[in-house]
């Protein structure tokens, strides 16, 4: 991940804590020289890599749990960032959630339940597609739906106003907070597209009959509300992004740059945590190499028959 550090300006897609966010000051394209699709690819072969190695690492250290945050308009490429960048880690350490709408059960229960359910435990990691942040996103721009959560005092959409909103951010950075000082890195990131290619995703998805099923009418309805989304981002993003819980946004126009940047950003935050295997004491080495002679010595082991067989046979006749 090294060779491209100077390519992916991190420093440029992360959000500032306490500074104000207008989504019309981050690009949506990549707007550099250096890298194009075909190099972006190879060095993102390598990421893989690297970020399965480093997994492992997380795994054996067994002392941080991650929690990876996708967030976007639709049909930004959160799906296919989650199977380009994810492919190479390991099943059993990783676990991948979608949130949709909260049914009966999770409406019973206070917004952030569903979520902590889904947290990782020691050595794994979670990616969240969508995640509690709907709950500042959608529902700010359909405050309506806020009533079906049935808050005490919150009986009418007068009530849900500036101080509502500022109450709620302040719950998401005491959440993220108590994580972060327990042991889970948490990274969040947002899928910035443009309306113009939101809506040439939206045709491909209606015109090619492999991609119809990722269409809805739904994701139409809500295009209409676009201001609206932008404004509760930039909103959102400027109350919860922290030092301890950043958020970064990603140019999503090329996929191919969204899922490296992405990925550098990931393998850049396990560099600071010092990732190392447990050291094995000399009374267990001690141990493996006990074990290493006991197994070497079992009866029909293929290489000590194959060496006690090396010992006795004989030179061939002239």
């Amino acid at each position: 991940m090294a060779e491209k550090e100077s390519m992916i300006a991190i420093k440029d897609h992360h959000v500032k804590p306490g500074k104000k966010v207008n989504l019309k000051d981050f690009p949506t394209k990549y707007t550099g020289e250096v890298l194009n699709k075909q190099e972006a690819e190879r060095m993102l072969e390598l990421g893989r890599k690297h970020l399965a190695k480093v997994q492992d690492e997380l795994y054996a250290h067994n002392k941080y749990s991650v929690l990876i945050i996708l967030q976007a308009m639709d049909a930004a490429g959160k799906d296919g960032a989650v199977k380009h960048i994810m492919s190479g880690f390991n099943p059993l350490g990783v676990k991948v959630y979608s949130f949709k709408a909260p049914n009966s059960t999770e409406l019973d229960h206070e917004y952030l339940w569903r979520h902590q359910l889904a947290l990782p435990a020691r050595g794994e990691i979670a990616i969240h597609n969508r995640s509690h942040y709907e709950n500042v996103l959608v529902t700010r721009v359909h405050p309506e739906w806020i009533l079906n959560e049935n808050i005490p005092g919150i009986d009418s959409l007068k009530k849900i106003d500036d101080e509502f909103w500022e109450q709620r951010y302040k719950q998401i950075r005491r959440f993220e907070k108590n994580l972060t000082e327990n042991g889970t890195i948490v990274l969040k990131f947002f899928l910035h597209v443009s309306k113009k290619e939101q809506k040439k995703r939206f045709l491909e998805r209606i015109d090619d009959p492999g991609k119809n099923w990722k269409f809805s009418l739904s994701d139409l309805k809500e295009r209409a509300y676009w201001d609206e989304y932008q404004k509760a981002y930039g909103k959102a993003l400027a109350e919860t992004s922290t030092d301890t819980a950043p958020w970064f946004v990603i140019p999503a126009d090329d996929k191919w740059y969204a899922r490296l940047a992405i990925a550098e950003i990931i393998a850049s935050e396990f560099a600071k945590l010092e990732l190392s295997y447990p050291v094995v004491s000399a009374a267990q080495k001690e141990e493996l190499q006990k074990a290493k002679v006991q197994l070497m010595s079992e009866d029909g082991d293929s290489s000590t028959k194959d060496k006690k067989e090396k010992k006795v046979k004989k030179a061939p006749k002239a």
